[in-house]
């Protein structure tokens, strides 16, 4: 082999990966390369892997119990549980429409409470049991000066459940702490879902939706909390939600921390 073509070799040999930064950056699957025609078997094993996990966040049952015991020690008081109409997980899936409706809301006492707090698991059980006790920890320091409910958990739940929840209890607001869909990237991911004036009816346009929440690579507990403190504060002056009450917090991310709401004339 000539000197010039075992230079070319040793340049190939050194090519290093241009990816690497980006990847760095994002939990997003970018420049997975190729063995021949096809993905490398580690870049595939990955992705069966990621499915498998969503796949078991979906399914895997929240111990209500335990979590009722983590949510007490809060202190707003001892949860309730309520379930929706789906029997059970695999009607869940098929049936959203019934997770949108309660079951028997028994236990659940009127109050004259300004905030009431849904923690429900929605589509990921799994964010709710890792992220739910965190989250609600920040929302009560950001929202404590309001009279809150005592907190409600439910399963089977899909978001306008609260709506039904929020009515029975008497609040002004609701807020629904909610597992998210799983991706192939995150499968422990809670949103925050935000009703004033609830009851059944509302669409998703009566509502405010914070995202994303999986600290420490998602949106932080605080923040969140932060966020969703301006907007039962933007909602309560306004007198409702939804789309006329708009989040301006990420405007200016690099000025400036203060979280505020842009509220529509």
């Amino acid at each position: 082999m000539s000197d010039g073509a075992a230079g070319e070799v040793e340049d190939v040999g050194a090519v290093r990966d241009v990816w690497a930064p980006l990847r760095a950056a994002t939990q997003a699957r970018i420049g997975l390369g190729r063995a021949g025609s096809a993905l490398s078997t580690s870049a595939v094993l990955e992705f069966q892997a990621a499915h498998a996990a969503a796949r078991d966040a979906v399914h895997e049952p929240l111990d209500v119990d335990a979590f009722a015991a983590q949510v007490a020690a809060v202190g707003l008081g001892a949860p309730i549980a309520v379930t929706s109409r789906a029997a059970d997980r695999a009607e869940y899936l098929k049936r959203p429409d019934l997770g949108r409706l309660p079951g028997e809301f028994t236990d659940i006492p009127t109050s004259t409470a300004e905030l009431g707090f849904v923690l429900a698991d929605g589509l990921s059980p799994r964010a709710l049991s890792e992220h739910g006790v965190g989250m609600l920890t920040a929302l009560v320091a950001e929202l404590g000066h309001l009279r809150i409910a005592p907190p409600v958990i439910a399963t089977q739940a899909r978001v306008a459940l609260g709506d039904h929840l929020g009515e029975a209890l008497g609040v002004q607001t609701i807020i629904v702490v909610i597992g998210e869909r799983p991706g192939l990237s995150v499968a422990d991911s809670l949103g925050i879902y935000l009703t004033h004036l609830p009851r059944p009816g509302r669409t998703d346009a009566d509502r405010n939706c914070i995202s994303n929440i999986h600290p420490p690579d998602g949106l932080s507990y605080e923040r969140a909390a932060r966020t969703a403190a301006a907007l039962v504060a933007g909602a309560r002056q306004l007198g409702r939600s939804g789309v006329a009450l708009k989040d301006t917090s990420g405007d200016d991310l690099v000025a400036s921390t203060a979280v505020t709401v842009e509220i529509e004339p």
